[in-house]
């Protein structure tokens, strides 16, 4: 028996922010099957309701069959959730608050299905703070100013940094934070980029416009920190 690649996708962008609808086109692409299983979590976001609805409205259309894992108004077991989770073929993770995120899923054993969900093929992936959740640690503004997070659930080794060209300040704080260590090295996501990741390692990158970038950000001992741009595949329309 072969066993699946762990894979992970960190968005800069989908249905949330873009009405183009590439990056969510390119995801659904990965799957592999021709009606994926695809629950939204939006769990960082308190299960805002016009979340889930603009969720909705963007991949009813799809060839996927989509649905919505609520955790505030929960209504399944243990046994049931996690059942429902491992039958899902993507888990798309909203934005939101990263540290309410982690611990509301901790508190429902959230992190050991999904990190049995990885290991059984299921493709995980998010934007923002579901972009964050997956890596060991991110930046982040979960508690008011931009700060670090050395608290993810570590099925992408290293750091993320979701914004990275979009907010004030993303930028010289995640550099100061990895060139201190308090941040492994780690990716930062410009918006509009796709990244895919299989077994820890870079798979593809992807970009719905040709001036997105990923960058890889490393200390270089010197307490600075240098970051490298990756090349992205533009997608077309």
């Amino acid at each position: 028996m072969v066993t699946p690649a762990r894979r992970v996708a960190l968005l800069g962008g989908g249905f949330s922010t873009d009405e183009d609808g590439l990056l969510d086109d390119w995801l659904l692409g990965h799957v592999g099957r021709p009606r994926p299983k695809v629950c939204f979590v939006p769990t960082a976001s308190g299960d805002a309701p016009a979340y889930i609805d603009q969720f909705l409205s963007a991949f009813a259309p799809r060839r996927c069959e989509p649905s919505v894992l609520s955790l505030f108004r929960r209504e399944l077991d243990d046994e049931a959730l996690r059942r429902f989770l491992l039958d899902q073929d993507v888990v798309y993770v909203g934005g939101g608050n990263t540290a309410n995120l982690l611990a509301v899923w901790r508190a429902h054993g959230l992190d050991r299905v999904l990190g049995e969900a990885c290991n059984r093929g299921t493709l995980l992936c998010g934007i923002s703070a579901g972009a964050n959740c997956w890596a060991s640690g991110s930046h982040t503004d979960s508690f008011g100013p931009l700060t670090f997070l050395q608290d993810g659930l570590g099925l992408l080794p290293g750091s993320v940094c979701p914004h990275y060209d979009s907010e004030p300040g993303r930028r010289s704080s995640y550099r100061e934070a990895v060139a201190t260590g308090r941040l492994s090295a780690g990716w930062a996501i410009e918006d509009g980029v796709g990244a895919l990741f299989a077994d820890g390692r870079l798979d593809e990158a992807v970009s719905r416009t040709p001036d997105a970038r990923l960058y890889w950000v490393q200390a270089d001992g010197a307490d600075e920190a240098v970051e490298r741009a990756l090349p992205c595949r533009l997608l077309d329309e």
